[in-house]
């Protein structure tokens, strides 16, 4: 059948889409070969009656309990609707898997990142909100940073607010995935400082002596001393996307890519040395294209690793090989 010359017009715009694609696929690197590592099945206990999926974020507070944030079910897809999730989204597991208490219902659009303070304090962003939000450990709202739904890069706004750390009278927000900075606060909410220069700056995290960036989208981690002076830039092998990352005592440091380079979902966690050499890499991934996207992880003082896979609706435990976990996580925020 001879096909009429509209249709033929029509349609080869999807027709070449479609070619490209093929060609992108075709000449893209084979998945790196990582070998994986089994995950504690059996943790955490989900009842049957919640709503629990898009897994975004995991903490760990003082006396070792599990905190996730989840999006009961709703999907990241832009824009991003009006109306809050109607169920709970911040979990508290105890360290066995246990559920302490679930929070959060009607309050949050598109709940991001989750972390405890020293004082226990549960801070939350919404990138949809364009907010953060300090919460007592029973869900009471305490205080709000940012301005419902408005975006910019000032000392008011956020754009897309990714997640938050703390030092001594200092809360390190990474801002975000349209703002390009770490924006710093008093823990009262006062602004001091912004600093940076990120392609979605995606998570931030520190120890004694420096403040880690997952710059995700330049396929690189930013190392700064406490006053936010670079000291190291450090490259994802092939163009790898860390999505978080903690520090390890002796300058180790765990992070967790969601995407590789050719753009294929996954988790692969890596351990990086002191001199920023790998190693030891492993895949905690489900099987199947994309079945998997580490998004966010958390270390216990047990050694236990905690880590949240969006695209699996899970949050996965784990521990490391005894030759790679020789040291426990630095527990300073």
């Amino acid at each position: 059948m001879r096909l009429k010359r509209p249709f033929l017009v029509r349609f080869a715009p999807i027709a070449a889409a479609l070619l490209a694609l093929a060609a992108c696929d075709a000449f893209a690197p084979p998945p790196e070969d990582v070998p994986a590592l089994a995950v504690d099945t059996g943790w955490p206990t989900i009842p049957e009656d919640a709503a629990f999926g898009e897994v975004s974020a995991v903490d760990i507070d003082a006396q070792g309990n599990v905190w996730v944030l989840h999006r009961a079910g709703r999907k990241w897809e832009e824009p991003f609707p009006d109306e809050p999730i109607a169920e709970p989204t911040v979990f508290k597991f105890s360290s066995d898997g246990t559920l302490l208490a679930r929070w959060g219902a009607g309050l949050f659009v598109m709940p991001h990142g989750i972390s405890i303070d020293a004082e226990g304090k549960v801070w939350i962003t919404d990138v949809a909100h364009e907010q953060v939000f300090r919460f007592s450990p029973e869900g009471q709202l305490e205080l709000t940073l940012g301005e419902r739904g408005v975006t910019a890069q000032d000392a008011g706004h956020f754009g897309r607010p990714a997640d938050v750390a703390f030092l001594p009278g200092r809360v390190l927000i990474a801002d975000g995935y349209v703002n390009t900075r770490v924006a710093e606060f008093s823990p009262q909410g006062a602004f001091i400082s912004d600093w940076g220069a990120f392609d979605i700056a995606h998570a931030v995290a520190v120890d004694e002596r420096r403040i880690y960036v997952a710059d995700r989208e330049n396929a690189r981690i930013q190392i700064f001393d406490h006053a936010g002076k670079l000291v190291e830039s450090r490259v994802s092998p092939s163009g790898n996307h860390t999505y978080s990352l903690k520090p390890l005592e002796g300058g180790r440091l765990l992070a967790v890519e969601g995407r590789d380079g050719a753009d294929r979902k996954g988790a692969v966690i890596r351990l990086y040395a002191a001199d920023g050499t790998i190693e030891a890499s492993y895949d905690i991934g489900l099987p199947g294209k994309d079945a998997s996207l580490g998004h966010d992880l958390a270390i216990g003082p047990d050694g236990h690793i905690y880590v949240t896979d969006v695209a699996g609706g899970r949050v996965v435990r784990f521990s490391l090989p005894d030759q790679a976990n020789r040291t426990n996580a630095n527990q300073s925020r």
